[in-house]
């Protein structure tokens, strides 16, 4: 397990921020870190999306909250959320290219994943984790299926992940869960309630952590 991959499983939640500026990301991330989550994606295709990415990964650069960018497709982007200081990259589905290019620069990297077939494919050309998505279609009792044969891939199950049910994906075998919308959803961020943020990502990390113990 590389230090990125390392310091992902200890927070445990990987927050997918999804959507949110630039000018208020430090404010969400802040508010994340002080509710004990420090892993945090910055998803691609919005138009400043790398302008948040970078001030992101600027800021913490050195300190304990890791950073990378989500729902990159491509490896063109892969490598730009690289230059823009992504410690690691997620992506919904499995793309070679994206899985290499990561390889290749020394960015974890955890590609989107649906079957067996899948998540051994992503694995043996060099994903470190393998995101279960969206997990909300397959339930905790499909990784668990999908982790009994393959126990050697760390998975992270995303997609409708809250406080209510990540402690079943846990038992069920996930390495970590990835969240968006249970963290920071939309009324939150318009309301720039950002304690609102930190009592959602305390309770999420409570949830998981119970179920580590």
């Amino acid at each position: 397990m590389n230090e990125t991959v390392a310091r992902m499983h200890e927070s445990g939640v990987v927050a997918v921020l999804r959507g949110v500026e630039p000018d208020v990301v430090l404010n969400v991330a802040e508010a994340l870190r002080e509710g004990g989550v420090t892993a945090m994606e910055v998803t691609m295709g919005s138009p400043r999306s790398l302008e948040a990415l970078e001030t992101l990964a600027g800021h913490y650069d050195g300190q304990d909250v890791v950073v990378g960018a989500g729902t990159v497709l491509d490896e063109a982007t892969a490598r730009h959320a690289h230059l823009a200081g992504a410690a690691f990259v997620v992506s919904p589905t499995f793309d070679r290219g994206v899985v290499e290019a990561c390889n290749r620069y020394g960015v974890a990297v955890a590609p989107g994943v649906a079957t067996p077939t899948e998540a051994l494919d992503a694995f043996e050309a060099g994903a470190d984790v393998c995101k279960v998505f969206p997990a909300s279609t397959y339930g905790p009792g499909y990784l668990s299926s999908l982790r009994g044969p393959l126990p050697q891939i760390p998975l992270m199950p995303t997609g409708g992940i809250g406080p209510d049910n990540a402690a079943a994906y846990v038992e069920a075998g996930a390495e970590l869960v990835g969240a968006g919308s249970s963290l920071v959803p939309d009324d939150a961020l318009e309301r720039e309630d950002w304690a609102a943020i930190t009592a959602r990502a305390e309770e999420l990390v409570r949830a998981v952590e119970g179920a580590r113990d």
